[in-house]
């Protein structure tokens, strides 16, 4: 059973993160970042659950959700693969997003990790207004690096922190009139996670908090002093594990999720675009909850509801809802399903994005599938 005193501890602690988007007014935004590859989730677990990762119980792919789960992994070892194909359903063949990764624990209170994520953008043909060609054809990817390392603070109390560099490669060459010279965008950012546990064998409440991608701009032209930001999050998450006998049990859990961005009004006053982008990193992650850049509550807050059904730890199944009311990302809302199944130290993922709309209105991240295989050692 749930304590009552940390049930109302962790519902407490979700009212005070959503009550800080409060002051947010509702005049038209724009909230954009670059590299948004980092805002998608890579793993099959996660995407069976509606995207949902921050709390639940410990995974090799939490290697991408709440990496302080990972001093309480079973398995000591172990190296994950992810596979999924990007908007398939637009008739896109060629963009996908893949990603790897590896864990280890030192010894019985720390480890490390590694993860390896690449997105493919396809092959793009530049145009301008009247179909003329403006640049050679290329194929933008982008990819990021990570590395880092995980403690138990106490027995219920685990932390992460992760270094990561990303690279940025999506148009390179001469373009325009005054031949502004493109290049490929790099910087460094980093992840903090926390993950605490009611019961040794995670039966019970358990929560996390991960602030995620906090790190510097990125700039795709030396002739350019405008230098975008890339998407700072922060996100809280509770679950609550059951187990009806030795074999069997469920979990649900619930994640919200806020970008620390801050979104311009807007304008094409070059004031006000000039003090938007001298902001510095610290001062816009603060900024992204005022009043001048905040977004709308209702449209800042992702929210990732799921449930995981448990066989032995061999079999699992999985669904979940996501909803992100961003009218700047389309205000996506969808179901999502999964499955996975264990064989001796393998183990392999899969999940299903439910499609939605129909038309113009369709998802169009409808169909999606999520690959994953993870083998522990």
């Amino acid at each position: 059973m749930i304590k009552t005193d940390s049930f109302k501890l962790a519902i407490c602690v979700i009212l005070v993160f959503v009550a800080a988007s409060l002051n947010a007014q509702t005049t038209l935004k724009l909230q954009s970042t670059a590299v948004p590859f980092m805002m998608i989730s890579p793993d099959a677990r996660s995407g069976g659950m509606g995207n949902l990762s921050i709390a639940m119980s410990p995974e090799a792919n939490d290697l991408f959700g709440n990496t302080a789960k990972i001093p309480y992994m079973n398995n000591n070892r172990g190296f994950l693969i992810n596979y999924t194909p990007w908007l398939k359903d637009l008739g896109l063949n060629d963009v996908y997003l893949a990603s790897a990764g590896y864990f280890k624990q030192i010894n019985s209170y720390s480890g490390i990790n590694s993860s390896l994520r690449f997105f493919s953008l396809g092959n793009i043909d530049f145009t301008d207004e009247s179909g003329t060609s403006t640049l050679p054809s290329q194929r933008p990817s982008e990819f990021s690096y990570d590395f880092g390392y995980n403690i138990l603070l106490t027995d219920a109390l685990s932390m992460g922190v992760t270094l990561r560099y990303i690279h940025s490669r999506l148009v390179q060459g001469s373009y325009g009139t005054n031949g502004t010279n493109y290049k490929a965008g790099n910087t460094f950012a980093g992840d903090i996670s926390l993950f605490y546990k009611q019961n040794e064998d995670m039966e019970g409440f358990h929560a996390g908090l991960v602030l995620s991608n906090l790190g510097g701009k990125v700039s795709y032209s030396n002739e350019s002093k405008n230098k975008y930001f890339i998407p700072a999050n922060i996100g809280l998450g509770v679950a609550y594990l059951n187990r009806f006998d030795q074999e069997n049990s469920i979990e649900v859990g619930v994640d919200v999720n806020r970008l620390m961005v801050p979104a311009s009004p807007i304008s094409s006053d070059p004031e006000v675009v000039d003090q938007y982008f001298s902001q510095s990193v610290v001062s816009s992650w603060f900024n992204s909850f005022s009043n001048k850049y905040g977004m709308p509550l209702s449209e800042s807050l992702k929210i990732s509801l799921g449930a995981e059904y448990n066989y032995s730890d061999r079999f699992h199944l999985r669904a979940g809802y996501f909803v992100d009311n961003n009218k700047n990302l389309g205000s996506m809302q969808y179901f999502t399903v999964g499955s996975s199944f264990q064989y001796q130290q393998s183990k392999f993922n899969i999940s299903y994005l439910v499609p939605t709309g129909g038309g113009i209105t369709r998802n169009p991240l409808s169909n999606t599938l999520r690959f994953g295989s993870i083998f522990y050692f």
